[in-house]
């Protein structure tokens, strides 16, 4: 029987610098997808193991059934109620509209969506309860359409203000640092801007503390102790080393925290219960497979999957060159069975030392959908 734990990345003071393809040094993300995370997880096995150890481990993720499957890291905000410390969990939300969505006239205080649809379409993540309520629970709400009305109208008050829907942002800032650059041959500086972003934290007696941070999903399909251990000390290295760009810079660093689901949010347990045989999948990772009666049976023969497909490529840091390009499917994308996905090849062709891989490697959320 598999294993799911949750880990939290706190940052503290270190800002970050997460690029994707087309955005520019001046722009960050705030957020790094699976198939970063796990390339620069591995590379830090590598480091603490050596060349053997992590060949013979990435040969385990080209199995059928791989030892770990990852999300994508998502936001997580501590916020204070009462006094009380509250943990919101933000999650993608997915391509579909949740059960009991107005869209067509069902519900009967909301013909159509025409009042708050635009607000709807901008919240791209939702945090745990909401996603939990509206995907796997009793659906999309008259109260929550009122909710949305009100905060298009700018007057938030209902359930979804109070349960942090509309305060993702909230977690993170965005700011910019000016940088110089110097040509080695003829001395000439560049002037420019990189984007970084800084999540919210405080200081106290004891220290820092992280207020938000990044979170993402483990699961284990064994619970092999040598190999967790094994992954846990590469993470903690990877703490060290920094996540993303401008590490050189100290951008990055992260203190791991891994925790059981149960003790992250009584929620989350529930969130990854098997729904009934019709339920269907929501992408949590990225997700690749070049296997074409999985792709015929998750987008081709079934017109109700949902979703989004991105490129993704970049520089291969041992050898300043860029990995092939390959298309992915990303977060909150919806599909009829489970997604399993692989490690795709992107090693260029004029490097030979050795296979670079992209993880596809898919892990997914049952969630009941409206058709």
């Amino acid at each position: 029987m598999g294993k799911w734990q949750l880990v939290k990345l706190n940052f503290g003071r270190s800002s970050v610098h997460f690029g994707e393809l087309g955005i520019g040094m001046e722009e960050s993300k705030e957020r790094v997808r699976s198939d970063t995370l796990f390339s620069a997880w591995v590379s830090n096995h590598a480091r603490l193991f050596g060349k053997k150890p992590v060949e013979e481990l990435l040969a385990k993720f080209l199995q059928p059934r791989p030892p770990m499957r990852i999300s994508s890291t998502f936001i997580y905000r501590e916020c204070k109620n009462n006094t009380k410390n509250n943990t919101i969990f933000y999650l993608p939300r997915p391509l579909k509209f949740p059960t009991n969505y107005p869209h067509g006239g069902n519900l009967d205080s909301q013909k159509d969506d025409l009042a708050f649809f635009k607000t709807y379409k901008s919240l791209n993540y939702l945090p745990l309860d909401i996603w939990h309520r509206w995907y796997q629970g009793e659906g999309f709400t008259t109260e929550d359409a009122q909710d949305l009305i009100d905060k298009t109208k700018g007057n938030a008050k209902g359930k979804l203000k109070q349960a942090g829907t509309f305060d993702y942002k909230e977690a993170f800032k965005n700011h910019k640092l000016p940088k110089v650059a110097i040509d080695r041959t003829t001395s000439a500086t560049n002037f420019y801007h990189t984007g970084y972003v800084q999540f919210d934290w405080e200081q106290n007696g004891s220290g820092i503390k992280s207020l938000s941070g990044l979170y993402f999903l483990v699961y284990f399909e064994d619970n092999n102790a040598q190999l967790i251990a094994e992954l846990k000390a590469a993470l903690d290295l990877l703490g060290e080393q920094g996540i993303g760009g401008e590490r050189s810079s100290g951008a990055g660093l992260f203190q791991a925290e891994w925790l059981d689901l149960k003790d992250a949010s009584p929620s989350w347990e529930n969130v990854v219960k098997p729904l009934e045989k019709s339920a269907y999948q929501c992408l949590i990772s990225l997700f690749w497979d070049d296997d074409e009666s999985i792709l015929k049976r998750l987008i081709i023969d079934n017109s109700h999957s949902n979703y989004e497909v991105q490129e993704r490529g970049g520089w291969f840091s041992d050898g300043n060159i860029r990995r092939q390009m390959v298309r992915m499917f990303v977060e909150g994308s919806v599909f009829p069975i489970e997604p399993p996905g692989k490690l795709a090849d992107v090693t260029p062709s004029e490097f030979k030392a050795h296979k670079i891989y992209r993880s596809g490697i898919g892990l997914s959320l049952p969630i009941k959908v409206q058709i």
